[in-house]
């Protein structure tokens, strides 16, 4: 019932969000037929008659509400004779494999990377883990791109370097290594930082001063709340993956979600953006949710109302 609450009460942000893209597209100079020069004036009107832009705006924004409430997102404008629910489907396997593998990555490097700067306080380890994690939040996606495929795929020819063949996973190495590059840097510091927190609480010095081994602190009661800020940022981490594999897929070549979107966005292609604005929208705000719930299992002294 809980969960059945909170996605309910989700469904006025999704429809400010559409709202918002929908008459921010509008707004943006330019239209899906503009670059049809060949194509005489009656020929444009024809199209846009056949795509409904002739109707007046509130006209066209009810009529997609109406499409998406029934589940569908309407026709690509300029990849003719394919729905955006098609073109989703197509891109959807590539886009998803690439964010699973790199917060599955990022996570399984991050958190051991923050355990031992958090237990070695102070020391080499600490000082070696905070300056990586530094040098990896400032380097960004589109610098850290293209000196790994300068390096790994041209000079030592190990990786391909753009393009993508279903099932091979050489592929998807130089991708994912440039996603979950700053999500290693920023869980491995939020997990340095909630251990260290949580091991200066005075329930554990106690422990510690009753004789309870420091293994057994660790595992059996500092790791879960030290592990609340790393969950509390799985939410945004997520929507940074999406967001950040537009620019990952752009430029090695991947045929996913976030090259139909930044190619849709320069053709104008409204119902392809949009369908994908939805996509992302939805699943954050699912992932959000489901980062909330979480917390009961890690703190049991949190409880949802």
């Amino acid at each position: 019932m809980l969960t059945l609450r909170r996605l309910l009460g989700a469904l006025p942000t999704l429809f400010i969000i559409v709202t918002v893209a929908f008459f921010l597209m509008r707004l943006a100079p330019g239209g899906p037929f503009d670059e049809e020069q060949s194509s005489s004036a009656d020929v444009k009107r024809n199209l846009e008659a056949a795509y409904g832009l002739d109707r007046p705006l509130y006209q066209q924004y009810l009529a997609y509400v109406g499409g998406v409430l029934r589940g569908d997102f309407g026709p690509s404008f300029r990849y003719r004779n394919q729905s955006v629910a098609e073109l989703i489907g197509q891109g959807l396997p590539v886009s998803a494999t690439l964010g699973v593998f790199a917060m599955l990555l990022a996570i399984s490097i991050g958190v051991p990377m923050g355990l031992l700067a958090a237990l070695h306080h102070r020391q080499f380890v600490d000082h070696a883990v905070t300056g990586l994690s530094l040098t990896a939040i400032v380097l960004p996606g589109f610098v850290i791109a293209p000196l790994l495929a300068l390096v790994f795929g041209v000079y030592l020819q190990w990786l391909p370097v753009a393009g993508w063949e279903a099932g091979a996973p050489k592929y998807l190495v130089l991708p994912v290594v440039t996603l979950s590059l700053p999500f290693i840097a920023y869980i491995a510091r939020l997990m340095r930082g909630g251990l260290l927190e949580v091991l200066s609480a005075p329930y554990l010095r106690t422990a510690r001063a009753k004789g309870i081994p420091g293994r057994a602190i660790l595992w059996r009661h500092a790791l879960k709340p030290a592990l609340l800020p790393v969950v509390s940022f799985l939410g945004p981490a997520t929507a940074g993956v999406m967001t950040g594999s537009l620019v990952v897929e752009q430029v090695y070549g991947l045929p996913g979600i976030g090259r139909y979107f930044v190619q849709g966005a320069i053709n104008r292609d409204y119902t392809l953006v949009m369908g994908v604005v939805i996509l992302y929208a939805t699943l954050i705000v699912v992932l959000n949710i489901l980062v909330d719930l979480a917390y009961g299992w890690l703190d049991p002294r949190i409880r949802h109302d």
